[in-house]
């Protein structure tokens, strides 16, 4: 007899409903996230837990929930948040969700693309104050995208969507990753592999799609963005901290690179103050995958993930072992 399935934050009915089939379900009493002490005090006994990228899931977690905990399911795809060898140490599953937040991730990151270079929000909040204005052929002009380059840092799936919506809009893909993609994927994107440092300085435009690892920590410093060209864009949507904040924030206001536009954060859910003043920065609070279909499919993903092991089958996506 499995324990019960333990889940940190409020999920659709139809989720809950096929987690139940596997086993009693645990939900906190209001939508999360659990603080730490909450969080280790509802996993005693646990088979599998329920997690978001807010809950640290680390062996502190795994000893406090005890023997029987087969599976640890994130809602998201990355996995920065879990201790995976720690889990695994332990004979615990660990998955995530990729492939379904795809296209709703790649969409925002365009919007946001478009949001900075055209420079939409600057344009909104005029309005919205109520600023007396004109139509001019010089006022507010942003940046054209046609003709111009999309540096993708990390192109999976994610970055492999954004690539295609470039082409879609006229300009050139350039990527730098650890491994070169399949020549199908290159051939398909028109896209040509570059070390970091020639793709900063050729990018008019660099979109960050790598997962969030000790080497890709400030991966975006402030050598990184000296390096970029002083009428360049960059668009996070990947993991606040692959970005110093600090350092992007004195970049902005030095005129070291043109905007930039962020979906994510270094300390999540503050943002660094030089960012919040600056009409060249676009800003979302984190909603690369807020679609009801996206995330609603997520959570699903996760309940079979879960409903899988513990019938004793093998994980649908489990985390890759790198």
């Amino acid at each position: 007899m499995n324990g019960p399935v333990v889940v940190t934050t409020t999920l659709p009915d139809p989720v809950l409903d096929r987690l139940r089939t596997a086993g009693p379900v645990w939900t906190p009493p209001d939508p999360g996230p659990l603080d730490r002490g909450a969080l280790l005090t509802s996993v005693p006994g646990a088979a599998a837990i329920v997690a978001t990228l807010n809950d640290r899931i680390d062996a502190e977690v795994a000893d406090a929930a005890g023997p029987g905990l087969r599976v640890v399911a994130n809602v998201a795809v990355g996995f920065d948040n879990l201790d995976v060898p720690a889990l695994r140490a332990r004979g615990v599953e660990v998955t995530n969700t990729p492939g379904v937040l795809t296209d709703a991730t790649a969409d925002l990151t365009f919007g946001l693309l478009l949001a900075v270079t055209r420079r939409l929000g600057e344009g909104e909040r005029l309005l919205r104050a109520r600023t007396p204005w004109s139509f001019q052929l010089g006022f507010m002009l942003g940046s054209g995208l046609q003709g111009k380059t999309l540096g993708i840092v990390g192109l999976g799936q994610i970055g492999r969507a954004v690539a295609r919506r470039a082409l879609a809009f006229g300009m050139r893909v350039v990527y730098t990753g650890r491994n070169p993609a399949p020549a199908p994927v290159e051939r398909e994107l028109s896209a040509t592999r570059l070390p970091l440092a020639d793709l900063l300085a050729t990018a008019d435009v660099v979109s960050l799609h790598c997962p969030l690892t000790e080497g890709t920590r400030h991966l975006i410093d402030a050598d990184a963005l000296a390096t970029m060209k002083p009428t360049a864009f960059l668009v996070n949507t990947t993991r606040g901290p692959v970005v110093d904040e600090a350092a992007l924030a004195t970049a902005l206001a030095d005129g070291v690179i043109a905007g930039a536009a962020l979906d994510v954060f270094e300390h999540e859910p503050d943002v660094h103050p030089g960012l919040l003043e600056r009409d060249n920065v676009a800003l979302a609070p984190h909603l690369g995958s807020a679609t009801t279909e996206t995330r609603t499919a997520m959570a699903m993903r996760a309940a079979e993930n879960v409903c899988a092991v513990l019938a004793g089958a093998a994980p649908l996506t489990p985390v890759p072992i790198r």
